[in-house]
């Protein structure tokens, strides 16, 4: 089971950004794979604490974090803003890279692994419209978009076919632009993809006529979103890989899906809740009745007792939407509306004459204040 990332950092959970980046800094310093070579539980400890800095430090991130815990950046289960199901060594040192504005401190790690970074496909970000019967149960959706893919023609090379590539000149074949800048830390290196071969380390001869020597064409794609039970409007989920693809073969960007709701018929949408509105008769309030009102799941019986007044609200047990947190149901609020009849025939009227002189005495109208 994950630990939370409060305690992955030893924080409290209202730390503000500069002691989540502080306490970040020390652990990734003290567990870096440079610093400890061939130590897999150092290495396990790096990636805890990237994973754990990569959501806190996002004010997005560690706001989904914060109301829906590890469901909410769990990709294994739809998770939202992350997918840190498989979040790994790569995802680690790129956090890092992030984190302290460099790929290494030369003066801390002695220069660095070197290894070649190339250049990533972008993010794709689309929204999804939801009914509230889908939020209530979850579901899978099937989603268009257009994205960049690789070439057909030349297999993502970006060359023709036969044609050799060759080193780049302007990284020399190493894939990467440095610059060394100083800091109140230290010395920095910071490292990037190179621009003109986009971190391959490599240009080609001839461009491929199809792609213009990029490697990717636009296409359309169908992905499936599988969309858990009780997601709301604001809600995303990051499809990892499922983005635009990288220049001449690298890696795709992510797929970032935001979630919004569909206006009902019937229903509005209070947190897990759901609230209605339905109107009865004069003579259902009085004697009260069993009446059909519709569910997210279909029609369900809703006794009304005897006596409501107009405005009350009745409560249907496990009928609105699941938590994402922890899967439990919120309830269908209805709310009832006593309609007055406006206009009775003779003998109708005659009938709430003798009603009103049941009562004893005449009828009287109440007062009472009003709170705001």
């Amino acid at each position: 089971m994950k630990r939370d990332y409060y305690e992955v950092l030893g924080l409290e959970k209202g730390a503000g950004e500069a002691e989540i980046k502080k306490a970040y800094r020390k652990l990734a310093m003290k567990y870096h794979p440079d610093k400890n070579p061939g130590d897999n539980n150092a290495e396990e400890q790096f990636k805890e604490a990237a994973e754990a800095y990569s959501v806190l430090n996002d004010s997005q991130k560690r706001a989904q974090y914060d109301q829906f815990g590890h469901a909410a950046t769990d990709a294994g289960a739809g998770g939202f803003g992350g997918g840190f199901a498989d979040f790994d060594l790569s995802d680690a040192l790129r956090t890092f890279m992030e984190g302290f504005g460099s790929s290494s401190f030369d003066d801390f790690f002695g220069g660095g692994t070197g290894s070649r970074r190339r250049s990533r496909g972008s993010d794709l970000k689309v929204t999804l419209k939801l009914i509230l019967e889908e939020i209530a149960e979850g579901v899978t959706k099937t989603i268009k978009v257009n994205r960049m893919d690789s070439c057909d023609s030349c297999n993502g090379t970006g060359g023709e076919k036969g044609s050799m590539p060759t080193r780049c000149t302007s990284c020399d074949g190493s894939g990467q632009v440095r610059q060394i800048s100083r800091s109140l830390f230290g010395q920095f290196v910071n490292v990037g993809a190179c621009s003109n071969c986009g971190g391959s380390g490599e240009v080609v001869s001839k461009p491929c006529r199809s792609c213009g020597g990029d490697g990717r064409r636009k296409k359309s794609a169908q992905i499936k979103v599988n969309v858990p039970a009780g997601v709301a409007a604001g809600n995303y989920m990051t499809l990892r890989g499922e983005g635009n693809a990288g220049p001449r073969g690298s890696d795709r960007g992510d797929l970032v899906v935001f979630f919004d709701e569909k206006e009902h018929k019937y229903f509005t949408r209070h947190g897990a809740d759901i609230i209605t509105e339905v109107e009865i008769s004069f003579s259902q309030a009085a004697l009260g009745e069993k009446i059909e009102v519709p569910t997210l799941t279909g029609s369900a019986n809703l006794v009304i007792p005897a006596g409501i007044q107009s405005g009350q609200v009745l409560r249907m047990r496990s009928k609105g939407l699941g938590e994402l947190r922890d899967g439990r149901k919120g309830d269908q609020l209805v709310k009832i509306q006593v309609s007055t009849p406006t206009k009775l025939n003779s003998s109708q009227k005659k009938l709430f004459e003798q009603l009103s002189s049941t009562n004893g005495r005449k009828d009287k109208t109440k007062v009472r204040k009003v709170q705001l």
